[in-house]
């Protein structure tokens, strides 16, 4: 069956000129060949902001991590940060893709951001990408002076693959007991790998920009095996863990028709019982990359309560 009149009318135009990605070994490499000169034609906003680049040392020998750092120009000091992680469901993406939104959070939040640029699969499976986001997150604990960032007020964030890295760095982080987390913000997440496999799936998910299909070829990329198994680790999958006590205040965002919505609102009512203060948004008639329509009402919605969770979390703790 369609879910076609389920989507709101404002994200019609966005479906209609994009069809759901169709993802293989074959045209893997044609997407991401085409990837950079797609998101270089997309005009960046005349903001106060300044975007450049960032090798951080990823512990391993000389190998270094390219970073994205968008910087406002008249930043406060002891400022609040975000380590963002992009989308592409670990198999494509860039910091770029969303060099416009960074630059908009961090003109309104008055924050420093980092992007990692990390490691893709199939080229490198986990755990490679979330070390290389763990990597990051130490480099900004260990430069915030430097950085003249507040490391009490640094925050993750992430998009579809990248929301699964910034859950599963908050997971990781916890555990390892080496870098605080404040805040763990993940919109539209990629939090279980049992999605892809499911004999039940919801009938009225993921039909559009991001498919079941699409969503189970990354799982192999990223995993090297079948999803679905008993041993997938929690860093990858994060709805794997089995104690999600102790981690750091949470947002979720998820349109009602996104592949992940039943996985995102199963880890939001987890992390409620387990005690986490969290924030949940399921936005009606939404599909998967809704944002892509920024000129939407929904996406306009999406992004204001996407800031106002962010200067919650930022916000001086009164006593």
């Amino acid at each position: 069956m369609t879910t076609r009149h389920l989507v709101d009318p404002a994200l019609l135009p966005l479906i209609d000129s994009m069809p759901p990605m169709q993802l293989s070994d074959a045209t893997l490499p044609m997407i991401q060949a085409a990837l950079p000169a797609m998101v270089k034609s997309v005009p960046l906003p005349d903001l106060p902001v300044t975007i450049g680049d960032v090798m951080v040392p990823s512990g391993e020998g000389d190998r270094t991590i390219r970073c994205m750092i968008v910087r406002p120009d008249a930043m406060a000091d002891n400022a609040p940060a975000i380590l963002h992680m992009h989308g592409g469901g670990h198999v494509l993406g860039m910091p770029e893709m969303n060099a416009g939104t960074l630059m908009q959070w961090a003109d309104a939040l008055d924050c420093l951001i980092v992007s990692v640029d990390y490691r893709l699969s199939p080229e490198t499976r986990f755990p490679g990408a979330i070390e290389d986001c763990y990597a990051a997150l130490g480099w900004l604990h260990g430069e915030a002076d430097a950085l003249g960032i507040d490391p009490a007020r640094i925050a993750v964030s992430g998009e579809s693959a990248g929301g699964a890295l910034a859950a599963g760095l908050a997971l990781l982080a916890r555990d390892r007991g080496e870098f605080a987390i404040a805040f763990q913000h993940l919109e539209q997440p990629r939090l279980d790998d049992r999605t892809a496999t499911s004999a039940t799936p919801n009938p009225c998910t993921g039909e559009f920009v991001w498919t079941r299909e699409s969503s189970h070829y990354c799982w192999i990329a990223q995993l090297g095996k079948e999803p679905g198994g008993d041993d997938t680790s929690p860093y990858a999958a994060p709805a794997r863990a089995s104690d999600l006590s102790g981690l750091p205040r949470t947002f979720i965002a998820v349109g009602a028709l996104d592949l992940f919505v039943d996985e995102c609102l199963d880890y939001a009512h987890r992390l409620i019982r387990a005690g986490v203060p969290t924030e949940l948004h399921v936005y009606p008639g939404c599909m998967h990359g809704f944002g892509m329509a920024r000129e939407s009402g929904p996406a306009q919605r999406a992004q204001a309560d996407n800031l106002a969770a962010f200067r919650a979390a930022f916000a001086p703790v009164r006593s």
